[in-house]
């Protein structure tokens, strides 16, 4: 007789860990995932650590049946986004699970009696807490390896959310270029344009202007400035950005920063890459321990991979759409040749974003990679 799903919360260290490895676990042997970190995965949702939960209250859940765990997910509130966009959402994140809809439909079910109980209306998923954690569900690229910023998950996926009734909301792209051996010249001719009419440089930052002279405070106000209109958006805590500047910059080479400054020192624009770590997190298997910090620290410093991957882009509103791109695009073309780097991929962009995507054009991109919230109205 085959064994109910039972559904449990997380309420200690020892469940908090089971969850973290679950889905390291269950893709073993996929030549396509990029593990979490487990460690990453556990602050993450830990309260004194996380600076979103400021603002948001979350509740994880193991699926098990005959007591293995087959199932995970995240249920998130985030409070400032809900006021921001006035809606009354509950979000889901980090759902894994086997092939078998009892498990998916007990752990969706979950996620949606946790948000009614707490006055919410609909479900949304996958996001994260914020904008800037890893949010959408792979609906196309199944046979392209993933990066260490973004969800893999099995072809079966869509298939059960959309029989458990959940629609699109929205989709993000991917976009891949092949690194080209000469900054094109429309990037160079459009460059020196914007420089000249708006009085603008690049300037490469290090590490005593950005944590001794602010610039990492600049560029996070820029990014909350920039991409206050987008999708399900919430602007960053000052927390969460001293945070996010002392974490994330202490790891990526700053010859694959620019920034695009005005005459008064203002950064109005900013490209933040950083060489693909998603070969040496699969070596690592997401433990940092014995040996998993070895191939991380290797891949960052004396090894590079072949692709760099392109964090984020923002420029300020009033300058969107004015070619102020191309200056970034014609600073870091010649250094990701100095490093072969022979791939630039992009992290997820709201197809929607036409300002955005219309960018990549001359670099003839592909779109290997779709992603997609979901949402569905709760039952009362």
């Amino acid at each position: 007789m085959e064994k109910k799903t039972l559904i449990r919360p997380v309420t200690n260290r020892r469940e908090m860990k089971t969850f973290a490895a679950l889905a390291n676990r269950l893709y073993e042997g996929c030549e396509y995932y990029v593990p979490d970190l487990e460690f990453d995965v556990c602050n993450m949702f830990d309260g004194k650590k996380n600076p979103a939960f400021e603002f948001c209250d979350a509740q994880l859940f193991i699926a098990y049946k005959d007591n293995f765990a087959v199932g995970r997910v995240a249920a998130m509130i985030n409070h400032r986004a809900n006021e921001k966009w006035n809606v009354r959402n509950v979000r889901f994140g980090y759902l894994d699970f086997i092939d078998d809809d009892e498990v998916s439909r007990a752990l969706l079910d979950a996620v949606e009696q946790w948000g009614r109980e707490r006055g919410m209306t609909h479900c949304q998923g996958p996001m994260g807490f914020t904008d800037f954690d890893k949010e959408g569900m792979l609906v196309e690229g199944f046979d392209k390896l993933g990066s260490m910023t973004t969800f893999y998950n099995y072809p079966y996926y869509p298939e059960h959310l959309e029989r458990h009734g959940y629609k699109k909301e929205v989709d993000w792209v991917q976009i891949r270029v092949a690194v080209p051996q000469e900054t094109p010249e429309r990037f160079v001719r459009v460059g020196e344009l914007v420089k000249k009419r708006y009085n603008l440089r690049v300037v490469k930052l290090n590490g005593r202007m950005l944590f001794k002279e602010g610039y990492g405070q600049k560029v996070f106000n820029l990014l909350n400035e920039a991409y206050e209109p987008l999708f399900g958006f919430s602007a960053l805590s000052q927390r969460q950005m001293d945070e996010m500047v002392k974490q994330y910059f202490q790891l990526i080479n700053m010859d694959l920063v620019t920034t695009v400054q005005d005459e008064e020192g203002n950064v109005v624009a900013v490209g933040v890459t950083m060489g693909s770590l998603s070969n040496a997190i699969r070596k690592s298997k997401g433990r940092l321990l014995p040996l998993g910090w070895w191939h991380i620290l290797r891949s960052l410093r004396f090894r590079m991979e072949d692709t760099v991957e392109m964090l984020l882009i923002a420029v300020k509103p009033e300058l969107q759409g004015k070619g102020v791109t191309a200056l970034i695009f014609s600073d870091l073309i010649p250094i990701y040749n100095k490093y072969k780097f022979k791939w630039a991929e992009t992290n997820p962009q709201l197809e929607t974003n036409h300002k955005e995507l219309n960018q990549w054009d001359v670099l003839n991109p592909t779109f290997p990679k779709r992603r997609r919230c979901y949402h569905k109205a709760l039952a009362k």
